[in-house]
């Protein structure tokens, strides 16, 4: 056996051969000094011979002389700062069983978002500190020592000392409270058997809410002092969701309370935090008249998303990072099922393909990643939050949820969250309790889904009476990958009453038509009728890439309103990733679009609208003498339904149609159609001196701000004042955020630096930067290259955590679209890069390079002019 606290270096896990079972934990934040102190108690069981305790700490001074273990002192103690752990030496075998472990600790309550950490609030005219945590994925151990992996739950018994006005917060209720003048000390209940990351404390003034779900659970929304009304929105979703929950789930909501509050400063959009869920201002608080339809839907989301973690994420929780996905893949698939349940009229499954086109978009890079991702060092968990774990993970599950069948896959869901609660799970224990209810191949079939990365495209074509599959793996290069998967394919001919289905396993297969039912032999000469769909609502997690006889039926079937909402958005999203890749010409994606412009739903035109924003993106780069046609020929297909809603709410109007008039309203001026944007500064104008006008509702708002700042330039900047008086006059993070994400619009480049530089100002909170990184105008790509290229060294030290920094380098390099510029970044990154956004990097440099091929490409169609010529008329 190693005698020395070398040994433990390097390792990606703590070792086995202790196990923390409780903590009993005294915190004391100063909120003034921004500093705490601490002491732990920690009950620890040793389970194998060992003279060592290894257990996780960052950021903190743990007091060595207080150290003991069953009252003795260790001989040697070794903090290694870059491995985040602890190494506690005592000079004989420690004894089998279990001993309690103690010290004391102090720390900083830092500003990095991370660990335990300050955030700022104004309170009756002034700044305040408040406490508050953030731990996951690896930060527990910046607050006290622990064992800071998700597989060592414990009981935690916290204990808080704090200034007696303040409300001080935890996971669990509090037992009682002792005031010392200045000082209270409060005591909470001790938690059940839970993981570290779960752990949470937030100490400031606030006001609260409160209503109680069917099994008598109190729930508790908390705000900023006066904010309480924002609060109810939020509180009635939080209500309705744990009661469906509890049913879905079949196992009642594990705590006694639960409480959810808005923090002001928050990097993520919230966090599930055992009994104590927080949220960044935006995602949790609505105004009916200050928020947006989409604000509303966004709240709704993530609240439901964040309580479904109380049971598929805290009850049951993922036994290493590899198996992330299943937390988060979960709870926003499930999120979606509680508010279609809660608000059916919002057709919220057919909003879900925006997470499926999400995953997609980004599993089509070489540079993705599987699902399931072998996690060696804290510093690489931050990196697995993206898109893959969230939108693929999820689609996947729905994909699962599809080919199973609702009721089945409930049934197993609930056996597995029996089966595991208060425990840890791996991706195959899941598939194991699947296949066991359901009798099917789960575990074949999910295994080519989670642990490879990317997804086929399959070919369709007909010959005959035969219709040909083929799979390969697609890539937005253009190039063919090796994967290989189990793909449930579905079907329908003609009709939706007429569908087969089964799984493609291998390269090729094929299907007769006659199959599909005698009586359908419609003469394929016939035309109207004829149309074959593979992937029937978008249930699969593949493109189809059809052949042209099949291509163009399904044309006229999206003409003659033959087809589902989910169906007219696979279409679109498949052709235009298909004309990325260059696998179809942009010619056609035009004609295929042209065949929209009737379309008058929200969830389809959402997707109609993205897609004319890449075509005029890649145009401007491609073809500018073509540019001002092809923009033309966008604003005509949008044109008829923007007419229909116009720009004033109607009574009774849906909740989709107030959303929809947004979303064409923001992507005519994004096109550059006058008429709007002049309507739209007219009614800005009227805004600016009356902010109660209903001429423009907070729906409205964003495509006015794009508006005035497309007029904005260095020797006319009366619009950007005046956004940015918007911006200081209002206190609610749902207008900054409009503001904000219209600022870096400007076709003005000095405007564009003037914006950036307005981010790095004390007036923007660090979590909002991403706001006005992704609104950075075309002509203002160069410039932002050369900002951050200047500030890059306060950037890295401002923004830590992985996620924001990330957001600097692919807002800004993923917009080019040249070989040579990538040439140029990856030089510039080449001594600068870190683990933390080195996969975001290779993204973006891939996103370039596959640009670059596109504009080639485009360039050689022999009738594209033709086309859009033909098309605008």
């Amino acid at each position: 056996m190693a005698e020395s606290p070398e040994q433990f270096r390097g390792q990606a896990r703590l070792p086995r051969c202790a196990e923390p079972l409780r903590y009993d934990l005294i915190l004391r934040p100063d909120l003034a000094a921004c500093t705490f102190s601490g002491s732990a108690a920690i009950a620890v069981a040793v389970s194998a011979p060992t003279r060592f305790l290894v257990l996780n700490a960052a950021d903190l001074a743990v007091d060595q002389s207080s150290i003991r273990f069953q009252d003795s002192a260790p001989t040697k103690v070794v903090q290694f700062e870059e491995d985040e752990i602890l190494v506690i030496g005592f000079d004989q075998e420690l004894p089998l069983g279990e001993g309690v472990l103690t010290m004391n600790f102090t720390g900083t309550l830092n500003d990095q978002m991370r660990g335990f950490y300050r955030s700022k609030y104004e309170y009756k005219g002034e700044s305040r500190n408040m406490a508050v945590t953030q731990f996951e994925a690896a930060d527990a151990r910046r607050c006290f020592p622990c064992w800071d992996e998700p597989a060592f739950k414990a009981k935690f018994k916290l204990t808080l000392q704090v200034p007696s006005e303040l409300v001080a917060l935890s996971n669990m209720p509090v037992v009682k409270e002792t005031v010392h003048g200045p000082l209270k000390t409060v005591y909470y209940e001790e938690s059940p058997l839970m993981s570290t990351y779960l752990v949470a404390i937030v100490v400031g003034l606030f006001d609260y809410i409160e209503s109680s779900t069917l099994e008598g659970t109190k729930v508790r929304v908390y705000t900023q002092v006066g904010k309480t009304n924002q609060g109810n929105f939020a509180l009635d979703v939080a209500v309705k969701s744990l009661n469906l929950y509890k049913d879905y789930f079949a196992t009642p909501y594990p705590l006694p309370k639960l409480d959810m509050i808005a923090i002001p400063d928050f990097a993520a959009g919230a966090m599930e935090n055992y009994g104590l869920v927080t949220y960044r201002e935006a995602a949790l608080l609505y105004d009916e008249q200050l928020s947006s339809a989409s604000n509303k839907q966004q709240v709704a989301i993530t609240v439901a998303h964040e309580l479904a973690h109380q049971w598929f994420g805290n009850l049951v929780t993922m036994e290493w990072w590899t198996h992330l996905w299943l937390n988060e893949g979960f709870a926003s698939w499930v999120s979606y099922l509680a508010v279609e349940s809660i608000f059916p009229e919002w057709n919220n499954w057919t909003q879900f393909l925006d997470e499926t086109t999400s995953g997609l978009r980004l599993d089509a890079l070489a540079e993705s990643h599987p699902i399931e991702v072998e996690v060696n060092h804290a510093s690489e968990i931050d990196a697995i939050f993206d898109s893959i774990s969230y939108d693929k993970g999820a689609s996947v599950i729905r994909m699962l949820q599809s080919y199973l069948g609702a009721d089945r896959f409930q049934k197993a869901l609930a056996s597995y969250i029996k089966k595991y609660a208060f425990s840890n799970a791996k991706t195959e224990d899941l598939w194991a309790v699947l296949e066991e209810e359901t009798g099917e191949p789960v575990k074949d079939l999910m295994t080519t889904w989670t642990k490879q990365q990317g997804y086929p495209v399959i070919y369709a074509k007909l010959n005959g009476q035969d219709l040909e599959l083929e799979q390969a793996q697609f890539l937005s290069d253009g190039s063919a990958g090796p994967g290989m998967w189990i793909v449930p394919v579905t079907s329908c001919y003609g009709s939706y009453d007429l569908q087969k289905k089964f799984l493609l396993k291998a390269k090729t297969d094929k299907m007769h038509i006659k199959d599909f039912a005698a009586s359908q032999s419609a003469d394929r000469g016939t035309g109207e009728n004829f149309w074959i769909k593979l992937n029937i609502d978008q249930t699969g997690f593949y493109r189809v890439k059809y052949d042209d006889e099949l291509a163009a039926g399904l044309v006229n079937a999206i003409k003659a309103k033959k087809l589902s909402l989910m169906d007219m958005i696979g279409i679109v999203e498949d052709s235009y990733a298909l004309s990325v890749a260059c696998k179809q010409t942009l010619t056609s994606l035009l004609r295929l679009l042209n065949a929209y412009r009737h379309e008058s739903d929200y969830t389809v035109l959402s997707h109609v609208t993205s897609v004319c924003l890449g075509v005029n993106k890649i145009s401007a780069d491609a073809t500018p003498d073509l540019s001002r046609d092809i923009k033309q020929l966008l604003i005509k297909l949008l044109l008829l339904a923007a007419k229909r809603v116009g720009w004033d709410p109607k009574d009774g109007e849906s909740h989709l149609d107030v959303m929809l008039r947004s979303v064409l309203l923001i992507a005519l001026v994004k096109l550059g159609h006058d008429e709007t944007i002049n309507e739209a500064i007219r009614r800005f104008h009227i805004f600016l001196e009356d902010r109660n006008t209903p001429l423009l509702p907070p729906d409205n708002r964003k495509a006015a701000y794009l508006a005035v700042m497309r007029t904005v330039s260095t020797s006319s900047r009366a619009g950007y004042d005046a956004l940015l008086k918007i911006y200081r006059e209002t206190a609610e993070a749902q207008e900054k955020s409009r503001v904000l994400g219209s600022l870096s619009s400007c076709p003005d480049k000095d405007i564009v630096v003037e914006a950036l530089n307005f981010m790095l100002t004390d007036e923007v909170r660090n979590q909002d930067a991403f706001y006005v990184l992704g609104g950075i105008s075309l002509e203002g790509r160069e410039v932002a290259w050369a900002w951050l290229k200047e500030n890059w060294d306060h950037i890295v030290k401002t923004w830590p955590s992985s996620s924001l920094i990330s957001d600097f380098v692919s807002s800004i390099v993923s917009p080019f679209t040249s070989e040579e510029k990538a040439a140029e970044v990856s030089e510039f990154f080449a001594t600068r890069v870190k683990p933390s956004f080195e996969r975001s990097l290779k993204q973006s440099l891939e996103r370039v390079r596959i640009s670059a091929r596109w504009i080639e490409s485009i360039r050689s169609e022999p009738s594209l002019a033709e086309t859009v010529h033909e098309l605008v008329q």
